[in-house]
């Protein structure tokens, strides 16, 4: 697949909660082999299943240009363009509130970089807030198997930052910090909506 430019595209392989974690050794190395995507998309089905939420992952317009027919009724797609680019990775509903986030994983080990996120991205989860939607970011150490969910304004303070010349990355210990650590769980394997559920609250709170 290439952009519109012309230009081929390469895969890239790239406040308090219960439990914050404060100790990265005691980390169950057992729950490895799946990645974030796959992580959420379990979670987001058994919450469909079970009617808490309606949460997708938002599909990417392209524009196909060739196509490849080396069978009947099977064909493959040679060449095509992204028709725009993409806002964020998720969004629904649950509880009659808009929800809508961004999902990245990072290989580093202590920090997580701002260049995975775009300017245009930005401005879209500014948008949704006005809105009076809920946005946050889910971030994954994989290094560490953990994940954990940034509230949006609590992101804006090092986006904000990194923009004024500051630090291009966000450490692991201001995440800590200023996010929630989502421990994993049966079902859903990411249980992200009781913590939507404390920035509904703080939403409502901060809106008297």
């Amino acid at each position: 697949m290439n952009y519109p430019n012309g230009k081929r595209i390469t895969k890239n392989t790239s406040k308090v909660l219960q439990q914050k974690s404060k100790d990265y050794s005691k980390i169950n190395y057992g729950k490895r082999g799946m990645n974030l995507e796959e992580e959420i998309d379990k979670s987001n089905q058994f919450l469909r299943s079970e009617n808490i939420a309606i949460i997708h992952k938002k599909p990417t317009p392209i524009q196909i240009v060739e196509v490849d027919y080396p069978k009947r009724q099977k064909a493959v797609i040679k060449e095509a363009y992204f028709r725009k680019p993409s806002t964020t990775d998720y969004n629904g509903v649950y509880n009659g509130y808009y929800i809508d986030f961004e999902a990245k994983e990072t290989k580093n080990k202590t920090s997580f970089p701002l260049n995975n996120i775009h300017d245009h991205q930005v401005s879209h989860m500014q948008q949704v807030l006005k809105q009076k939607g809920i946005c946050f970011l889910l971030i994954k150490f994989t290094y560490h198997d953990s994940v954990f969910l940034l509230p949006f304004r609590e992101f804006m303070v090092y986006w904000d930052r990194y923009k004024s010349g500051g630090k291009k990355s966000i450490t692991i210990k201001e995440i800590e910090h200023d996010g929630y650590l989502i421990p994993y769980q049966y079902r859903p394997r990411l249980d992200y909506i009781k913590i939507v559920d404390q920035l509904i609250t703080m939403e409502s709170e901060a809106l008297k």
